[in-house]
């Protein structure tokens, strides 16, 4: 088990360096944003992973109270503390756009009020989490808690800022329907979606493994 955590670390320590060679060196300064857009290839991954993992959380919240289990319990609570922590990262890195694009770190856009709106969704699961002190219905509350809590990401995060104005750039389609972008670009945020989504399966899988050992 320990050599393949290693074996993942190691995979993706050179994914990692890898990709910052090509952001800063491959990848093309885009239309109208110029080399700004190399933040996009943090932003974007990590608010993918930050959506991923308040997913995994709600179905390992289900698989909880289906089948009460102590592992599910852990699954769910600490796939939805890392989703905060990249929601965060999501948060910070949008803002360091904002100011470079707009001269203001936070405008209220409709995309930034949402994630703070979900921001504070998930502030209340880990305050809701360590009030409780009985480990059964801590377990349970909770699990009801991020199971609905999930309900309200897609609404957050894809629907209701396309209802709005918003400054922050929408993605260019093309002819067909398709995101026009450059090939190079393309890849290279693929490859970063990978490689955030490795880092938070490495991150879960050790933050599982370290609060059930601590528990035992």
């Amino acid at each position: 088990m320990k050599s393949c955590e290693k074996g993942l670390w190691a995979l993706i320590l050179l994914l990692t360096a890898g990709l910052l060679y090509a952001v800063f060196f491959l990848v093309p300064p885009a239309e109208g944003l110029g080399n700004l857009v190399r933040i996009a290839f943090f932003h974007i991954p990590v608010a993918w992973v930050a959506v991923l993992a308040f997913l995994v959380s709600a179905w390992y919240a289900l698989r909880y109270l289906r089948r009460p289990a102590e592992r599910f319990d852990a699954i769910s609570a600490a796939s939805a503390r890392l989703g905060i922590i990249f929601v965060v990262f999501a948060t910070l890195s949008g803002a360091v756009f904002s100011k470079l694009t707009w001269g203001a770190y936070w405008n209220w856009d409709p995309r930034q009020t949402t994630i703070f709106v979900l921001l504070l969704i998930y502030a209340a699961y880990l305050t809701l989490r360590s009030v409780i002190a009985d480990e059964r219905r801590r377990a349970r509350v909770s699990a009801i808690y991020a199971l609905f809590s999930f309900l309200t990401v897609p609404f957050l995060v894809f629907i209701i800022p396309r209802f709005y104005f918003s400054l922050h750039p929408a993605p260019v389609l093309n002819g067909s329907g398709s995101i026009d972008m450059d090939p190079v670009m393309l890849r290279v945020l693929l490859a970063s979606l990978l490689d955030m989504t490795l880092i938070y399966i490495a991150l879960l899988c050790h933050r599982v493994k370290s609060e059930r050992g601590a528990s035992s």
